[in-house]
């Protein structure tokens, strides 16, 4: 992935948060590299998260998903709700973890995996702090529907059924982890139309971002996960 945003006019501010000295020191030092960037704070559990973050008021949080004292979901969940502005990328060692998926049923904007090269985290940390949601379809997608699969079904929310049916479909698509560009495309409307009818879906929906409006998606029903 290649982030196309414009070069943030203040850098962007970075907590990171992980219960390991030398992770937490190495991802601080990687970021610090980077002329947009800046380390406001770090943390070695999710509470010291919350209120390092409270205090700092950083653009995003990079969130171990596993740590002491409080973990990385309700952490994620508490900095969602008082700390609306802020973004939260979630750090896993693994792909398919279900705490990740809880995770982003929580708010978070997306997540990365610890052994990741520079250059991704790099691109992954613009993109988030663009306002963007972290979707790779091959990974993210595959997080969702696995678990969702998993998972008894719950019933239909009732934000969905405020869907209009071109909404429904702009929210399927998302779920297939097709950029605005490519439900365009898809569609075969304007770019502007996709990107107004998305931030329809994520009003109505009340979610967030795109992550959490693809959990709803496959948890409704309205996207059926494949079966393995």
């Amino acid at each position: 992935m290649t982030a196309d945003t414009a070069p943030f006019p203040a850098p962007v501010r970075i907590v990171v948060a992980d219960d390991q000295d030398v992770v937490r020191a190495g991802f601080a030092a990687l970021l610090d590299t980077q002329p947009d960037f800046e380390v406001v704070g770090s943390a070695r559990d999710g509470a010291e998260a919350v209120r390092v973050c409270r205090d700092t008021r950083p653009d995003l949080v990079l969130m171990d998903v596993r740590m002491p004292t409080m973990d990385g979901i309700e952490a994620t969940r508490l900095l969602t709700r008082q700390l609306p502005t802020t973004r939260v990328v979630m750090l896993t060692t693994f792909d398919l973890d279900e705490h990740v998926y809880d995770a982003l049923a929580a708010g978070a904007s997306g997540f990365l995996l610890k052994d990741m090269v520079a250059e991704r985290l790099f691109d992954a940390v613009r993109v988030v702090a663009a306002g963007e949601a972290l979707l790779a379809p091959t990974v993210t997608r595959r997080l969702i529907a696995e678990f969702t699969r998993l998972r008894p079904r719950s019933s239909p929310t009732p934000e969905l059924s405020t869907l209009t049916p071109r909404e429904r479909e702009v929210l399927r698509l998302v779920a297939e982890g097709l950029s605005n560009t490519e439900i365009a495309q898809r569609l075969v409307v304007g770019g502007e139309t996709v990107k107004t009818h998305v931030s329809r879906v994520l009003s109505k929906l009340g979610v967030r971002d795109r992550a959490q409006a693809v959990v709803a998606a496959y948890e409704s029903g309205l996207v059926v996960p494949r079966a393995p």
